[in-house]
């Protein structure tokens, strides 16, 4: 059981809520709340435990929760289901996966890479190391073959080159620093002796502000699509989606960069795919 982790994540979520969430009235006047969300004594109403054992559990003081008392708290709080599954490995019931060797990128989502038309995609594990990746990706984000191995890694890309890279159109900024700071606290969960992932959380965390401020949410909910702006020497600007989809059965990520159809970006990805599928291409890993 991970007390603190525990005490911060109930806390966050508390505080998200408002009270019309879990069918509370909303206070006026004097009676109003002077802090955001929830308080303590509403949620252990709610969850049927005493007031005295749900502050003790904010506070990293409380002997580890039940699977009852935890049910019961993530349906007070209205978590999802890969938040109650993080609470329920916060609280000591879901066996940790602990660090082992580098996971092995199947055969066939290595061929779907090379099957993707117009489609810059790259394979990444749970502590963002870039495992696999096509040649559009090659060609729009960077020479991958070319970095050393501890370079190959999304966040640590983003440290090196922030957004002469990659960055984010005005009207989605904050995104990446809100998914990588959800994937990072679940894989982090999921593997608390994981040492290379915690020395990377904080590394990351203090280069970035935005990350840092995402990491206190506490939230484990990445955003499965985000908008990114990539500045290409041959190409120019390009506006593009992202999508991030996981691959049953590991902790392998897949992420796609494309464009809408009918649009000039798309048009640009399209020449270039082409041109690089003139010869045969296969994927690198």
């Amino acid at each position: 059981m991970d007390k603190r982790e525990l005490g911060g994540f109930l806390r966050a979520r508390r505080e998200s809520l408002r009270p019309a969430d879990v069918g509370l009235p909303e206070l006026a006047g004097r009676r109003a709340r002077r802090t955001p969300g929830l308080r303590r004594e509403e949620v252990a109403d709610l969850a049927g435990v005493s007031v005295d054992y749900y502050e003790r559990l904010e506070q990293a003081r409380a002997r580890s929760p039940s699977p009852q008392v935890i049910d019961a708290i993530g349906r007070t709080l209205r978590l999802s289901e890969v938040e109650r599954s993080h609470l329920s490995r916060l609280a000591g019931h879901a066996l940790p996966v602990r660090p082992g060797p580098a996971e092995q990128v199947p055969r066939d989502v290595l061929t779907l890479l090379d099957r993707l038309g117009p489609v810059a995609a790259y394979i990444c594990d749970a502590r963002h190391d870039i495992l696999a990746w096509n040649d559009l990706a090659e060609a729009v984000i960077t020479d991958f073959g070319a970095l050393p191995a501890a370079e190959r890694n999304v966040l640590r890309l983003a440290m090196s080159l922030g957004e002469t890279l990659c960055a984010a159109p005005p009207e989605a900024a904050g995104g990446f620093e809100e998914q990588a700071a959800a994937q990072s606290r679940e894989a982090l969960t999921r593997r608390p002796h994981d040492s290379a992932l915690r020395q990377l959380v904080g590394d990351f965390a203090e280069r970035s502000p935005g990350f840092a401020a995402q990491w206190r949410r506490h939230d484990v909910r990445p955003r499965a699509s985000l908008r990114k702006r990539v500045t290409h020497s041959e190409l120019g600007m390009l506006d593009l989606d992202c999508q991030t989809l996981a691959v049953p059965g590991t902790d392998l990520r897949v992420v796609m960069l494309s464009a809408q159809p009918g649009t000039l970006d798309h048009d640009k990805l399209t020449r270039l795919q082409l041109r690089l599928t003139l010869p045969a291409t296969s994927s690198h890993g």
